[in-house]
């Protein structure tokens, strides 16, 4: 009979193991590390362009009353990232404890921190509307009313109203990805039921961070340093930052909502390292040296393609649907950030992968030859 081995979690440092050991085909290995290395973003380090547009404003082609930067911006590193095999490290570049801007993988925490509050009893019910448990004028009404946790987490709200400045008429017409076309970003549309159309809405993610942050009774940030990352192992480098308008009163208590990304700024900035103990607490089904943290219920359903976007989970992205990558793992999952910032995970070759500012249009190249570089 073989005796069952916990997975491994690395301690405050990381066993390495040379790629041949960890089944990999060396060459291969350090090409593809190499080529993450030789394509860099295109973004200019100090993320302003010289005529002092903020990066993102350019992205995504916005313009207008909500475009204002009001979070804190910190000029990136370079080209940085982390493999692990089996937890193990196999590969690294760059700077990889560099507490950097990491936009929108900031989601992927929320929805971990969502998972939180849904194992505590605090959101027994996704399906629940979230007025009933968040009595606030942000959801008054027969629209922002039936809005549900599942639709804030799966982008498919349709919320309307203004958030820290912010309407959420800013990102209508919002495309991301290849071929994205963002001509008529910010742009009115009529709303559409909630639960029933996908869109990429930061407004709306930042509602949802606030009413986490109503159910905790705490900060966001709080919540993640006890309950995640100071069990995983986590650095004290990292830092959540909000808008400088987002402090607001809860349960007596003054407090910062968070938001998740830096679209205008602040957002989560943090390390390749510690991105890589989160994506690996998420890879070994929330357990973490035999403690669990996070339920498995709430990682299948977070991992659950949506009925709005068949690529789309709780705010992870997934290997499914018309847009799969056949050269990839159906199984496979992601947290994206701009720049690019990636948290790469292939539970059948027990891979996790971390990228910091390799150019999207690189991105595909590099995950098929990770994929390609291992034997077994």
């Amino acid at each position: 009979m073989t005796q069952r081995t916990e997975p491994y979690c690395p301690s405050q440092t990381w066993e390495t193991l040379r790629p041949e050991a960890a089944g990999f085909d060396a060459a291969a290995l350090a090409e593809a590390v190499a080529y993450a290395e030789a394509n860099e973003s295109p973004w200019p380090r100090s993320l302003y362009y010289p005529d002092g547009c903020y990066v993102g404003l350019v992205e995504w082609n916005e313009r207008g009353p909500w475009s204002d930067i009001v979070g804190r911006v910190r000029p990136r590193g370079g080209p940085a990232g982390v493999i692990l095999k089996g937890g193990r490290r196999v590969a690294a570049w760059g700077d990889t404890r560099r507490p950097d801007m990491t936009f929108s993988i900031a989601k992927s925490y929320l929805a971990v921190l969502a998972g939180l509050a849904h194992d505590d009893g605090l959101i027994p019910d996704v399906d629940a509307p979230v007025r009933d448990s968040v009595p606030d004028p942000l959801l008054d009404g027969p629209q922002n009313g039936a809005i549900t946790w599942r639709h804030l987490l799966q982008q498919s709200s349709e919320w309307q109203g203004t958030l820290f400045g912010k309407s959420d008429q800013v990102d209508h017409f919002r495309q991301i990805g290849p071929g994205a076309d963002n001509s008529r970003k910010g742009e009115r549309r009529a709303l559409k039921a909630p639960g029933s159309h996908y869109e990429y809405n930061d407004v709306r993610v930042n509602l949802l961070a606030y009413c986490l942050m109503h159910r905790f009774g705490r900060a966001l940030p709080e919540v993640l340093r006890t309950r995640i990352f100071e069990p995983i192992g986590a650095s004290h480098d990292w830092a959540w930052h909000g808008y400088d308008n987002a402090w607001v009163e809860v349960d007596g208590a003054r407090m910062q909502s968070v938001p998740g990304g830096g679209h205008w700024g602040g957002g989560l900035f943090i390390g390749a390292d510690d991105h890589a103990r989160f994506g690996l607490l998420i890879a070994h089904g929330g357990v973490w040296a035999g403690r669990r943290l996070l339920s498995e219920r709430w990682i299948r359903a977070m991992l659950t393609p949506s009925p709005t976007l068949a690529n789309y989970g709780y705010l992870w992205w997934l290997n499914r649907g018309p847009s799969a990558k056949p050269e990839l793992p159906d199984s496979a999952f992601s947290a994206l950030g701009a720049g690019n910032n990636v948290i790469w995970v292939d539970p059948d070759h027990d891979l996790v992968a971390v990228l910091r500012w390799i150019d999207k249009a690189a991105l595909d190249g590099f995950l098929s030859r990770l994929v390609g570089a291992v034997r077994s």
